[in-house]
């Protein structure tokens, strides 16, 4: 909260703070997290987990209406086939586990990424989620799953010149408006800011197009120890961020803007 007070004010500070619209998360550390610990990895991201009912309730208790997570990227199924199989396996978990508690608390789950290589069982499962909640009218949990930006670019541009050779779009039709028509997260607006634990500070692939205005916070904490006075710490600095999307300063919420 470099420049925005010390936790001791924290009660204080997040009267005021902004609650964006969107919040995007990296999840970084669980693995980092479990070996300073002398567990697994499986372990860790288990602990992740429960970080991800943490801050699914908070959001829902802030009133944010967009939470998407990267949950898996397209070049996780890189890491070895134990952890993979493991990570699949907690997915699975925490839909049949967690399913019935998000329709509850009214939670509508929207998945993005590449589902043509997917098993059965899991493609499955994402459209069971999506299903089940899609008439809920609360808050919007997107799981980016075997998602990768560039990935998401390639089979935009494979769409609109598709359509064009069809002749159903002009090349002179193709605007920033028509790309964001042709993502994975053409229903979702654009994140007001994107976190990342772990204290890394980079987008590893992660919506490159959609960043373009986003406000970037990075937390020097593990993903499976990121809880509410993290997630408010993180909000309190974006409230002192000044939006000027390239022209005049657009203020916060907390500030009197949007």
């Amino acid at each position: 909260m470099s420049g925005h007070g010390t936790i001791a004010d924290l009660p204080s500070l997040v009267e005021q703070m902004a609650i964006p619209r969107h919040l995007a998360v990296i999840m970084d550390g669980n693995g980092r997290w479990a070996k300073e610990r002398g567990l697994s990895r499986t372990q860790g991201h288990r602990q992740g987990v429960v970080a991800v009912r943490e801050i699914v309730k908070n959001s829902i208790e802030l009133g944010i209406d967009y939470l998407t997570l990267f949950s898996f990227s397209s070049e996780n199924w890189s890491r070895p086939e134990s952890e993979v199989r493991d990570l699949m396996g907690l997915l699975k978990l925490f839909i049949r586990n967690d399913l019935a508690k998000l329709n509850k608390q009214n939670v509508k789950v929207v998945v993005i990424g590449c589902r043509e290589s997917l098993t059965s069982d899991i493609a499955d499962l994402l459209v069971e989620a999506e299903e089940k909640t899609k008439d809920n009218t609360g808050l919007n949990l997107v799981i980016a799953f075997n998602y990768g930006a560039r990935q998401e670019l390639t089979q935009a541009v494979k769409q609109l010149a598709g359509r064009v050779a069809k002749g159903e779009l002009s090349v002179d039709e193709i605007d920033e408006a028509a790309v964001s028509a042709a993502l994975y997260s053409n229903s979702i607006p654009d994140p007001d800011v994107i976190l990342r634990t772990s204290g890394e500070q980079r987008l590893s692939n992660f919506l490159l197009w959609q960043a373009a205005y986003s406000e970037f916070v990075f937390v020097d904490c593990y993903w499976p120890d990121f809880d509410r006075v993290r997630l408010e710490e993180a909000l309190v600095e974006y409230s002192g961020r000044d939006r000027r999307y390239g022209g005049v300063v657009t203020q916060n919420r907390a500030a009197g803007g949007a």
